[in-house]
């Protein structure tokens, strides 16, 4: 599996994803364009009423049924109420770092169509005016958008066509560095997403096959709570492909893929992680183990709905989750090669082809 032929497709995969704004419910510009890249692969997709997108890749043989997820909603803001001053207030959509967020460019998207920009920005936002400045505490009570518009109080930007429950996206500030970089906001998830997309890709190109039948389940609701909520509570098995955490306690890195043993909802199936370690022992996979104490995913949502499936996870190792965030082609790319690793994929046999 020559998986540097396929670098600048996952990493422009990744930039593709990561351009579309999509916070949790917002999602079907992103669905649309992960579901148009699967079938110009030649696979068969369908949507989930909830706007969640399937691609179903037939197995080798059959005997299981296998999912792999990863979640293409992102955080967001939600406008909440509009001063008489014209500043637009906020509530967040899943748990966006706020301090990180003062100062960042955005977009407001009205429910007619229209698309704005503005500057996320707190109440105190000049050391020149404001003796708290840099004190004053960067929260939803505290922070406001700044539209770029010529708003004078509420009936302006009223005007505009702006109203309370308006999606405000974040701009991701997408880069990728000569070095190998992938920086970006929401990373957690659309890297992972780029990696699955990938996978798919070198499947098709080189007429391989999973062992068993494959569903990819791209969520849209993972950041609130509730996106694998539907997955088919009777899989065999499903492997989450979310974030790896990088930072204190941690052992992984931006260059490998993470597997989690155990995170905030309770640890992951045994015979399942471990076989995942076999894995990556025996095919030299740069991979880490680790505990990740403020984490959960869309396996426990899964399990909690009903599901009766082994699962785990794994994925890129992250940095600065939730702010920030930064990680390397490496460690996406262990991440393919560890996807494709548990899948057994192999080249079709001559009933397939």
């Amino acid at each position: 599996m020559e998986l540097n032929d396929y670098r600048d497709f996952l990493l422009n995969t990744a930039e593709t994803l990561l351009t579309i704004d999509s916070p949790s419910g917002f999602t079907h510009q992103v669905t649309a364009k992960a579901e148009e890249i699967a079938r110009s692969l030649g696979y068969e997709t369908r949507r989930t009423n909830k706007g969640g997108l399937i691609i179903l890749v037939p197995g080798r043989e059959k005997g299981m049924r296998i999912g792999l997820c990863a979640h293409i909603d992102t955080l967001g803001l939600m406008c909440r109420a509009v001063t008489e001053q014209g500043e637009l207030m906020f509530t967040k959509i899943g748990g966006p770092q706020l301090p990180t967020l003062d100062g960042e460019y955005c977009r407001i998207y009205t429910r007619d169509g229209r698309v704005y920009t503005g500057t996320i920005l707190s109440l105190s936002p000049a050391a020149h005016v404001f003796d708290d400045a840099l004190t004053r505490p960067r929260d939803e009570q505290n922070m406001y958008v700044r539209l770029d518009e010529k708003v004078r109080n509420s009936a302006d930007v009223q005007a505009l066509g702006i109203e309370v429950g308006d999606y405000i996206c974040v701009d991701p500030k997408t880069t990728v560095t000569d070095s190998g970089f992938l920086k970006s906001r929401f990373l957690d998830d659309k890297g992972s997403a780029a990696c699955l997309l990938t996978l798919l890709k070198l499947m098709s190109d080189s007429g391989m096959r999973p062992r068993y039948d494959t569903e990819f389940h791209f969520t849209v609701y993972e950041e609130v709570s509730h996106g694998a909520a539907t997955i088919p509570a009777d899989l065999d098995e499903l492997l989450a492909v979310d974030m790896g955490c990088v930072g204190l306690d941690l052992t992984c890195s931006e260059y490998q893929v993470s597997i989690c043993a155990k995170d905030s909802a309770g640890p992951y199936d045994y015979e399942l992680v471990s076989r995942l370690v076999r894995l990556a022992k025996d095919n030299d996979v740069d991979y880490a183990v680790d505990v990740y104490p403020h984490y959960t995913s869309d396996v426990a949502v899964a399990w909690h709905a009903g599901g009766d499936m082994k699962a785990a996870l794994i994925g890129p190792g992250v940095h600065a989750s939730h702010g920030m965030e930064r990680t390397h082609a490496d460690g996406m790319a262990e991440t393919v090669k560890l996807t494709a690793l548990y899948l057994e994929c192999g080249v079709p046999d001559e009933s397939i082809q």
